[in-house]
């Protein structure tokens, strides 16, 4: 079926959302859970929400926390989103992680080397890096494809194949590990741009 160049789907939110998840081993554990969000349109607003996860497996304790400037989003995209990628999905505990303030969220690179998000929060200074970048490529999943099952999810991928994270003095423990995106080759660490979920009208 032809697309109508006007979407009538119901956008829930568009932003960024740069992702890394990382293992010691291929077929180990998570051991570094990390979704960031830089939302520019939302039913709450704009923001920024970085869902740190930098020990798993001690949820809801242990090095694990939510920064934000917006504590409504950040709800919102937790509840709605989130707790659906599949990184996340089923992690006991999600719900309950503290919500911490951050500021002065910033970008530093580019994505044809090396990409970082910086920010200042209560717990210390935040930097996310990748690196080791690939070439872009465009997502678009249908409902059935996405996270959540219910809506239209378009974003500009960028793998990387090295990623890592800080918040204070608490970092990484891990690496990026191959993963097949719809028959693409890419890995547990990416730059998501021009995101943007639609829920269709029923």
């Amino acid at each position: 079926m032809t697309r109508p160049p006007i979407n009538p789907g119901q956008v829930d939110w568009s932003g960024e959302n740069p992702g890394m998840y990382l293992k010691q081993q291929a077929d180990g554990p998570f051991t570094t859970l990390i979704s960031y969000f830089r939302v520019v349109v939302s039913p709450h607003g704009r923001g920024h929400v970085v869902v740190a996860l930098l020990e798993p497996a001690a949820l809801p304790g242990g090095r694990n926390a939510i920064y934000t400037d917006n504590p409504e989003l950040a709800s919102y995209l937790v509840d709605g989103f989130v707790r659906f990628f599949g990184a996340f999905r089923g992690l006991a505990g999600l719900e309950a992680l503290p919500l911490r303030r951050a500021w002065a969220f910033a970008r530093q690179g580019d994505a044809r080397g090396e990409y970082r998000e910086v920010a200042e929060s209560d717990d210390g200074q935040i930097v996310l890096s990748w690196s080791e970048l690939g070439e872009p490529f465009m997502v678009e999943y249908q409902p059935a494809q996405s996270a959540t099952g219910r809506h239209e999810m378009f974003s500009l991928f960028v793998t990387a194949q090295r990623a890592e994270a800080r918040v204070g003095e608490a970092r990484s423990v891990g690496q990026p590990v191959p993963r097949d995106m719809a028959g693409t080759r890419s890995t547990t660490a990416f730059l998501a741009f021009s995101e943007t979920w639609v829920r269709p009208r029923e």
